[in-house]
């Protein structure tokens, strides 16, 4: 899952982003609101955190532009204004979540956590599909309750597809979901970390469909 933050504190920002991709995911970064509403019009972010007090364009600004513009991503507001009326704006002007500064890295987690679920039509943190389950709370994928040992890559390859339960989902926007903007993107590895997801989870969930990519099911039985 690939997400950007939007936050001029660099320290903040660092935390913020170090925190993401110890958790698994890919993350790109801005520090102010200009770059940010770019990076959000131009690439295809899972969510978005973003702060309001921001320079060159403020949050709101930014997050009203992306609605204007058709963009749906869940977008979590990090804020030091801590009236009701500012909570209100945010959620009117198409926020989905909100946190006052100062707050723990854990809580912004937890509540990516829970936009990325509702986004993707689930309810909890643990993703089912037959034996297997990926527990996105501690990043654990396990068959028959037993611990898969996978790669970050490969991690986040399984976790997209079980997001996406039942959709077939292309080469092409795996990728970009999978990698940050600035890695050299290879098709190519895509079909290699299937290979080796497969192996390891020792049933076949992911389902190659032949021009169009790949979808994770059960298999239908007899």
């Amino acid at each position: 899952m690939r997400l950007l933050v939007v936050e001029d504190d660099r320290d903040l920002n660092r935390q913020i982003v170090a925190a993401l991709e110890q958790a698994g995911y890919v993350v790109d970064k801005a520090f102010d609101g200009e770059e940010g509403q770019f990076l959000g019009e131009t690439e295809p972010y899972d969510a978005v955190i973003l702060d309001l007090g921001l320079p060159v364009r403020d949050g709101s600004s930014v997050l009203n532009a992306w609605r204007e513009a058709g963009k749906t991503m869940p977008v979590l507001i990090l804020t030091a204004r801590d009236r009701w009326s500012d909570k209100v704006n945010a959620f009117d002007s198409g926020a989905d979540d909100y946190v006052t500064k100062p707050f723990h890295i854990e809580e912004i987690l937890a509540r990516v956590r829970a936009l990325l679920r509702r986004a993707t039509g689930h309810a909890k943190s643990e993703l089912v599909c037959g034996p297997v389950v990926l527990d996105t709370k501690n990043g654990r994928v396990t068959v028959d309750g037993n611990p898969v040992r996978l790669t970050s890559h490969e991690y986040r390859l399984i976790a997209y597809l079980m997001h996406h339960q039942g959709r077939i989902i292309s080469r092409s926007e795996i990728i970009e979901h999978l990698y940050d903007q600035d890695f050299d993107r290879d098709s190519n590895t895509i079909e290699v970390f299937v290979g080796r997801i497969r192996k390891k989870l020792g049933i076949d969930i992911i389902e190659t469909v032949r021009g169009l990519g790949y979808r994770l099911e059960l298999p239908q039985a007899g």
